[in-house]
């Protein structure tokens, strides 16, 4: 795992100390947590717990996570953020809807005293601190086995590309880190950025590609997330495929996971929420307490954003999930049990796959 930087208040661009920083406290802690959405079962299911868990643990029972949800909505986030200031917490972490939007509620937050740790996605404005996965790598990971399924003959074959939501920059690095390695190697014959990372509108612009493009000239897809990934899978199902050609995906949710053991899915990327959320509820504590040392520790990573430079970060490593490694990602680390993953549909397949 990568870990920290010193340096803690980055203002606008400008390194250097924050005058306004929050005073030390001792466990008796608010941290404000801001996640976007429901859509993906990740932050209900991981984030939100483990931080809340991870605070409590640090803070002798005594720290409190205050939780919202943005639902996908920039302008409810925002409004969520002024409550999270006038209620007066410590500190805030932010997983934001709209890198952009929130840059004002972000300085509002520093005005106020609060530092804001972005967390999952790089927020703009004067954030102290970023925790997210590595996304150029997550890129990079997806198109080599993209790359690798398609085979020796991949430059005379013609792939879609799905990435994800436009106003999200993990997105974007998604797009780089998959770019560097596709470029030049295979024929992207259609490209689309997912609005909201929903998937109806991926299916939408699947059903398009596939009417542009032909079914049978379709080698593969790159999606850059489970749900794109689904969409994709069952706009080729409803239009007739029986053997659908190898889709990506990122995140190993759970019917990503079943429909890579039942072969419909090439793969996923496996990403540690455990290890990300906890390392964050560990950052938020460490800030608001005043350990220094602690906080350098882990955000030994410098990132930069389009309006804060060198921002101490962390950055979390990812691992390519194929059916051959599903013991040793998602079930080692507890995300789900055989029992959840082996359904009466996929029996087969998990045995197959030696899980049970």
């Amino acid at each position: 795992m990568a870990v920290s930087l010193a340096g803690c208040g980055v203002v606008d661009g400008i390194g250097g100390s924050d005058s306004k920083a929050s005073p030390t406290k001792g466990d008796d802690i608010k941290v404000g947590l801001l996640l976007p959405e429901k859509g993906n079962t990740r932050y209900e299911k991981f984030d939100h717990p483990i931080i809340d868990e991870q605070v409590k643990k640090l803070t002798n029972g005594k720290g409190e996570v205050v939780y919202r949800n943005a639902e996908q909505s920039a302008s409810k986030q925002n409004a969520q953020l002024q409550e999270l200031v006038d209620d007066k917490v410590d500190v805030l972490l932010v997983d934001a809807v709209d890198s952009k939007a929130i840059a004002g509620g972000v300085r509002k937050a520093k005005a106020a005293g609060i530092p804001v740790i972005a967390y999952d996605r790089l927020a703009q404005g004067p954030i102290d601190a970023y925790i997210s996965f590595d996304n150029e790598l997550v890129g990079e990971v997806q198109a080599k086995e993209l790359l690798k399924a398609l085979g020796t003959a991949a430059a005379t074959k013609q792939i879609v590309m799905m990435n994800g939501s436009l106003t999200d920059p993990n997105a974007a690095q998604f797009k780089a880190g998959a770019m560097s390695v596709l470029d030049g190697k295979v024929e992207i014959a259609r490209r689309y950025d997912t609005k909201d990372w929903d998937p109806v509108n991926a299916k939408k612009n699947m059903v398009e590609a596939i009417s542009a493009i032909g079914i049978n000239n379709i080698a593969g897809v790159y999606s850059a997330n489970d749900g794109i990934a689904g969409a994709v899978i069952d706009a080729m199902k409803t239009m007739g495929v029986s053997n659908v050609p190898p889709v990506t995906g990122q995140d190993a949710e759970l019917d990503a996971v079943q429909r890579i053991l039942a072969g419909d899915q090439y793969m996923s990327v496996y990403k540690s929420y455990p290890q990300e959320a906890t390392a964050a509820a560990e950052m938020a504590v460490a800030k608001v307490q005043g350990r220094g040392i602690e906080f350098d520790a882990l955000t030994r990573d410098k990132v930069d954003s389009p309006t804060t430079k060198k921002i101490p970060s962390q950055l979390v490593p990812v691992v390519a999930l194929t059916k051959d490694n599903v013991k040793e990602t998602v079930l080692q680390d507890d995300i789900y049990t055989a029992a959840e993953i082996c359904t009466a549909k996929y029996k087969t397949a998990c045995a197959a796959a030696h899980i049970k």
